[in-house]
């Protein structure tokens, strides 16, 4: 098959000429659509500070002034593709932005759970930047920032963990942090012999002078909680602030009082004894292994 080089030329002079004739239109297009970035800019400022002077959060915020931008963005590329192709009407744009998000949404599935699930999470906001929280997945730590795509944990040994917002939108979170105060336990095994009300009362009076107890809810001892093999339980029960440092601090110093106060009122905090008892075979069945004769 052999190919005209005028034909060829001809559809190239042609296709110049064409690219030619809309260079004004690309050029006013581009002038619209840097335009409408602008005003997606200073729509985003101003729906930003809207937003703030309402209350809303800061990521609830950033999120909502972020989507007011694209959406303007939005607009301004489809008016500049309607000034290149002006035969393109918007309705037919319309349709084939409808199709062509159908397929990204299939190609990109996880992204745009994700994104949206960013969005109910800084909308309804069951956590904020700040929080201590624990995922169902096991991770601790305490929530640096919440992304549209994804949440960022900082662990209590200084690690970053990068979570998927859909699994914390759709699995169970332990939010350590939602309230201003949280109650911790400790069991203290006495020995049976011991007075438990003496151990109660020791115990009562530790708590009362730890720093980071809280005097409002007081704390408690409950007797006998457990009767084990070789101690009797007492449970004592204390409210601290709810950060993990606070918690953690404070259990220690609840544990060392106690257990210097108990040395001193004389009560026993007895550990698991255990006897093993050596049975002799032979003693039963005689040195061969048969049984003794009656």
């Amino acid at each position: 098959m052999t190919v005209d080089p005028s034909v060829a030329w001809e559809a190239v002079e042609e296709l110049v000429r064409d690219f030619l004739s809309l260079l004004p239109n690309i050029a006013v297009a581009m002038i619209v659509f840097v335009a409408f970035l602008v005003a997606g800019g200073m729509v985003r400022r101003t729906v930003r500070a809207a937003a703030e002077r309402a209350g809303v959060a800061e990521n609830a915020a950033t999120v909502v002034s972020r989507l007011a931008r694209w959406g303007v963005i939005a607009a301004g590329l489809l008016a500049a593709i309607s000034i290149v192709a002006p035969s393109v009407g918007v309705e037919e744009l319309i349709g084939l932005l409808g199709v062509s998000g159908i397929a990204i949404g299939f190609a990109f599935r996880d992204i745009l759970q994700n994104f949206l699930a960013g969005i109910l999470l800084l909308i309804q906001q069951p956590f904020r930047v700040g929080d201590q929280i624990e995922t169902s997945d096991g991770y601790v730590g305490t929530v640096e920032e919440i992304q549209t795509r994804a949440t960022l944990l900082k662990t209590f040994d200084g690690r970053r963990v990068v979570i998927p917002n859909e699994n914390l939108y759709t699995d169970a979170v332990e939010v350590r942090t939602a309230y201003p105060e949280r109650r911790s336990e400790l069991d203290i095994g006495i020995g049976y012999p011991d007075d438990v009300d003496l151990a109660a009362g020791r115990i009562m009076e530790t708590l009362r002078e730890v720093d980071g107890v809280l005097e409002d809810p007081a704390p408690e001892v409950l007797s006998l909680v457990d009767l084990g093999d070789s101690s009797v339980s007492l449970r004592a029960r204390w409210w601290t602030r709810s950060d993990q440092g606070t918690v953690t601090r404070t259990r220690a110093a609840v544990a060392d009082r106690v257990k210097r106060a108990l040395d001193d009122a004389g009560v026993d905090i007895p550990y698991p004894i255990r006897t093993v008892l050596f049975h002799d075979e032979t003693a039963r069945t005689g040195a061969g292994g048969a049984e003794p004769a009656a």
